[in-house]
């Protein structure tokens, strides 16, 4: 794109708002939206992704860049004058898992691009307000951080006392005016309030109708990771570390993924007072824990003289852990795919397959390739390549049955060898170890 500025245009603003966040904790910042030009809509058109699904318009990202700077420019003097008017998200569901699904909130292009400014503005700000142990849709951290950093956690204190929460739709149930409250403790910026609380009240279309729901904010949204993350920061992450840390008689260690986290304590009296608050604390502000999803599970690790014990193991990000037996008999921290991920994830595969079983063998390979290293790198984590192989033993056996059913002639598995040698798919390999970034925190 012609005249489109560099990064580094627009991070010397984004350090500026960081500054002034550091200097003045604790107080809402009055003037953002002042940064927000034509430059930093350009920027903000560049981080967004052109290849996702359409919104209710129809309007493609092509569609939008045919006379770009005329559409930012436009965009920019609605955002700011107040004419700018939130489209209701398209809702689409996709599966969960279990025969459940998830509902999925895609806004239009342009609202994309216009979240995308708002999110360019108040990262600066809360990122110097986010602690360490929040990993989720944050700058520079990734799942893998926080899956490592429970680990180092788990290792240090010999496991404990592992207390798996679930939130209870949380995306669905976010509370709106609380979380106006809870952002106004640090942005009063009347440009980027009055846009969120639009983004808010856009309502949802499904099925031909549109509702206006009285909470949650739709996952999908560009800006919704961040609201998430803002509200549950107030909710959990600073009352754990000025209320709850402080009376531990124990070492306690939070980890947070957005709505996803687990609390490692190394006394067991600790973890029950905890669970006993926690559900209170998390009613005062709209939300609850799921009853039968969160649970408070004994995680120590084995005496070396025991010879067995039940299984004890809690899932996290995808992952299930638990301790078992190393090659050379010690206890250790072992970890596997969870099993409701790997079924779906064959099931979702499987489904794909009998879409594309008439296509091209290259273009089906070559989707494949993309499907497969998908899961490697995500699952490839020390400890889990058995996993992988096995993962890669079910997905060959599907398109062998897959490709079987493109004609009345079976597919014979020495024919099938044949198409494997002609187009491999790609070996169940760990990625390569990568050091985590993050330091686990302290908390």
């Amino acid at each position: 794109m012609a005249g489109s500025p560099k990064p580094a245009n627009i991070s010397p603003k984004q350090a500026r708002i960081a500054e002034l966040a550091i200097q003045m904790p604790g107080v809402a910042l009055r003037t953002l939206a002042h940064h927000m030009d034509l430059d930093w809509l350009r920027e903000a058109y560049r981080r967004t992704r052109k290849d996702g699904a359409v919104g209710v318009d129809g309007e493609t990202a092509a569609d939008f860049a045919s006379d770009l700077d005329a559409r930012l420019q436009d965009l920019l003097d609605r955002a700011k004058s107040g004419a700018y008017r939130a489209p209701p998200v398209r809702r689409v569901e996709i599966p969960k898992g279990g025969g459940k699904t998830r509902p999925i909130g895609i806004p239009t292009f342009e609202d994309k691009v216009l979240q995308r400014a708002v999110v360019m503005l108040l990262e600066p700000i809360y990122e110097g307000d986010f602690y360490d142990f929040s990993y989720g849709f944050r700058p520079g951290r990734s799942a893998h951080d926080a899956y490592d950093a429970l680990r180092e956690a788990l290792w240090e204190m010999r496991g404990g006392w592992v207390l798996d929460a679930d939130v209870s739709s949380f995306f669905d149930t976010l509370d709106h005016r609380q979380l106006r409250d809870l952002l106004c403790r640090r942005v009063v910026d009347k440009v980027v309030v009055r846009l969120i609380g639009k983004w808010l009240n856009a309502g949802v279309l499904s099925q031909g109708c549109v509702t206006h729901p009285g909470a949650g904010t739709p996952q999908g949204g560009v800006v919704s990771p961040l609201l998430a993350n803002i509200y549950l920061h107030e909710v959990l992450d600073r009352w754990w570390v000025d209320e709850v840390l402080p009376r531990m008689r124990g070492r306690a260690v939070l980890i947070r993924y957005a709505d996803d986290f687990v609390i490692v304590f190394s006394e067991e009296s600790d973890a029950r007072r905890v669970r006993q608050v926690l559900s209170k604390r998390m009613g005062r502000f709209g939300l609850t824990l799921h009853p039968e999803k969160t649970r408070l599970v004994p995680f120590k690790r084995p005496h070396q003289a025991e010879t067995s014990r039940p299984r004890a193991t809690f899932d996290f990000l995808g992952f299930t852990l638990y301790w078992g037996r190393s090659r050379r008999g010690w206890w250790a921290l072992k970890v596997t795919t969870a099993h409701a991920r790997f079924t779906r994830s064959l099931r979702a595969i499987k489904e794909w397959m009998a879409r594309a079983r008439h296509w091209p063998l290259a273009e089906q390979v070559e989707a494949l390739r993309h499907k497969l290293l998908g899961f490697y790198r995500y699952f490839g984590v020390p400890g889990n390549s058995g996993t992988l192989g096995r993962y890669l033993h079910e997905v060959t056996r599907r398109w062998w049955r897959a490709l079987g059913r493109r004609s009345q002639r079976a597919l014979t598995w020495e024919r099938f060898r044949e198409i494997l040698s002609r187009h491999p798919l790609p070996p169940a390999r760990l990625p390569p170890w990568r050091p985590r970034r993050i330091q686990a925190a302290n908390m």
